[in-house]
């Protein structure tokens, strides 16, 4: 006889482990259904939603994957570094990386891969100044953070990007220091770049050396498809991150970090696993490799490259339509996002979006449809418009404090 299921109450009482017996099935279909009611007004966070990793997840979703140590060595037992070095090899070859000054690892994110960089630049750099802008992601001043270093927040133009202006005056006050400076390549609200050439030029103007790092968690892959970002020699990059889960809609958070490999320092062997420790993780996901080199495989250079077209034709159409319906929208040229004023209460309910104060964004990422974006619109023409253009709020009250002993 079949037990009949007693409906949960909700989801922490269905998934208290303390109680007994636990309906698991009750639970995941739970999750499933939640996940599945929320993805067709999901349209403020930048996860791709177009790629099918069923056969992935199918024939390698029940066992370990552990690509413990460096992705260089050889291993044992299952792991799929092979994958991972080619995921390395081909985000590296689309960033034009120099082939012989060259070391990269999939990470559980842009955070690590953040943090990982800057950990390589401060070992370089001890004494080093960290700068990064008011836009930048939220993982750079809590890197700093975990590193002990000394940071200087750099001003945000209107539109996102880096104020070159205040950077060369902070670069000033403490030129008798090397600088870490982490240009964004897409800021998280407007998707703004920072122009890594401008930055080289403070610097030389001032004869600061040190690290240039690139946040590029989402707009890195989707620009060097395009070849407006670039590692090659010329550029002076130091290192750079990318997310796996969001251009290249990976089902699990991760990432790639690249590193030079005259920046980086050697790591130790370690005895009992046989490899040699450089990553921050130790333990990594095999199965993100697999995810990553899957999505890679399946469409190639031309396929991203169109992905990332449609993507940005998309969010043209919605500033059209949002424009047209009342409600004053921009972008960037290269991006997918697009800003606009935040919305009414019953708007935001409705559809997820990502809002900071007065002003919220959409990003048009791959799998997005017109059918979604013109539901919002319709949704929001009901609601009075907004009078001024949005901008975004560059807030100066989460800036860390400086030391003193900077300018002594």
């Amino acid at each position: 006889m079949t037990p009949t299921r007693t409906p949960a109450l909700s989801l922490a009482d269905a998934a208290d482990l303390n109680q007994a017996p636990i309906d698991v099935a009750a639970v995941l279909d739970h999750l499933v259904c939640e996940a599945d009611a929320a993805a067709a007004t999901s349209i403020g966070f930048p996860g791709a939603v177009d790629l099918d990793q069923t056969e992935v997840l199918a024939r390698l979703g029940g066992r370990l994957w552990n690509n413990i140590g460096d992705p260089q060595d050889p291993g044992a037992g299952a792991h799929t570094r092979a994958l991972e070095r080619a995921v390395i090899a081909w985000v590296a070859d689309i960033l034009a990386m120099p082939t012989d000054d060259r070391w990269g690892y999939i990470t559980t994110g842009g955070t690590e891969g953040n943090l990982s960089a800057l950990h390589a630049a401060h070992r370089r750099h001890p004494t080093a100044r960290i700068y990064y802008s008011t836009a930048a992601h939220y993982s750079i001043p809590k890197a700093v953070e975990i590193l002990g270093a000394r940071a200087v927040v750099i001003d945000s133009r209107p539109d996102g990007e880096m104020d070159y202006a205040h950077l060369a005056a902070q670069i000033r006050k403490r030129r008798r220091w090397p600088a870490i400076v982490v240009a964004t390549a897409g800021t998280t609200l407007t998707e703004a770049v920072d122009d890594h050439t401008r930055i080289h030029a403070v610097l030389n103007e001032h004869g600061v050396t040190g690290h240039l790092h690139i946040d590029a968690a989402l707009s890195g892959i989707p620009l060097a498809l395009d070849g407006r970002l670039r590692f090659d020699d010329a550029a002076g990059i130091g290192s750079i991150a990318v997310s796996g889960h969001k251009f290249l809609g990976a089902p699990t958070p991760c990432g790639v970090v690249l590193i030079r490999d005259s920046v980086r320092a050697n790591g130790n062997r370690v005895a009992y696993t046989d490899t040699v420790d450089t990553t921050i993780t130790g333990s990594r996901c095999g199965l993100a490799a697999a995810l990553l080199w899957h999505a890679i495989a399946t469409h190639g250079r031309e396929g991203h490259r169109w992905r990332a077209s449609e993507a940005r034709t998309l969010a043209a159409y919605t500033v059209y339509q949002l424009t047209a319906a009342g409600w004053p929208a921009w972008r960037h040229p290269h991006a997918f996002t697009v800003v606009l004023p935040t919305p009414p209460e019953p708007v935001r309910k409705k559809w997820l979006l990502a809002t900071d104060g007065d002003t919220s964004h959409i990003i048009c990422m791959p799998g997005i449809t017109r059918g979604q974006i013109d539901a919002f619109v319709a949704d929001i023409a009901t609601t009075a418009p907004p009078r001024q253009i949005p901008r975004p709020r560059l807030s100066l009250e989460s800036r860390p404090k400086e030391r003193t002993d900077d300018h002594r």
